[in-house]
């Protein structure tokens, strides 16, 4: 009875780990901008398929092409390009567009590009001086590390810099937080984390942002979202990623674009 006890007790010990080892653990890290998408499909991926577990984290654009490159992350997220990174194989998820937000006490709507320019660049520090209220401009940046910042800045700024010396907010869900409960404030997130939100979508040369207005280059802020891999990735990998680029309706419920549906064509986005 005890021989057969303590060779039941081996077999459980035996197995625990095989079946712990067959496991699949998939990391992914990067633009915050892309965060909502990766994380609603690694929730949704993960309970389609046992055994595989996704861990999402933001952290940058900048920060996914490191740790992709690095293989610190099977999927590095990111809002721009990773010119000079040969190793790395580039897979289009999505298209997104970017707003420029504004707190509602500036009682501004519509800023021309020109005007968010002097605004970036610290030029014009007056909310009056744009048509809105007597009320100072209060500028909330990202990090360098952020890819939004890198689109904002290639689409939006041409030859001038941005003023530093305001707040600096490290994550898109943040920016938005900030600049609903900052008077005068201003700052640009993806599209997808205004939805319902107390702050102001701005036009930009008259033109609001939306699917219509994206795909067809009218509305000038946007990019299309990359996840880098190291290499060709593993089957699994490779699957989890077409999951997400494929799948139109969790693109459309979380506000981003279908790539098939992007009638302007861009090779540096």
């Amino acid at each position: 009875m005890i021989i057969r006890l303590l060779t039941a007790i081996a077999l459980t010990m035996f197995v625990i780990p095989a079946a712990a080892a067959a496991d699949t653990q998939i990391t992914a890290a990067g633009s915050t901008a892309l965060l909502p998408l990766v994380k609603q499909a690694a929730t949704e991926y993960s309970q389609a398929h046992q055994g595989i577990d996704i861990s999402v984290s933001g952290g940058g654009s900048y920060v996914g092409i490191a740790q992709a490159r690095s293989g610190a992350a099977e999927l590095g997220d990111s809002d721009v390009i990773a010119p000079g990174n040969s190793g790395l194989m580039d897979h289009k998820v999505a298209a997104v567009g970017f707003a420029v937000i504004v707190n509602p006490s500036a009682n501004v709507s519509s800023l021309s590009s020109a005007q968010i320019r002097a605004i970036f660049s610290g030029r014009t520090t007056n909310w009056k001086d744009v048509g809105g209220t007597d009320q100072g401009i209060v500028i909330i940046n990202r990090p360098r590390t952020s890819g939004t910042r890198a689109v904002f800045n290639a689409t939006m700024m041409g030859v001038s810099k941005i003023n530093e010396a305001g707040l600096t907010v490290d994550s898109s869900g943040t920016v938005v937080t900030t600049v609903a409960s900052t008077p005068g404030s201003i700052s640009y997130v993806a599209l997808a984390y205004t939805r319902g939100k107390p702050i102001t979508v701005a036009k930009i040369n008259g033109v609001a942002p939306s699917e219509g207005t994206i795909v067809t280059g009218k509305y000038p802020i946007w990019s299309y979202e990359h996840i880098f891999t190291k290499g060709k990735p593993s089957s699994d990998v490779a699957d989890f990623i077409n999951y997400i680029a494929s799948n139109t309706g969790l693109l459309e419920k979380l506000g981003y674009i279908p790539i098939s549906r992007m009638k302007v064509k861009e090779t540096n986005r």
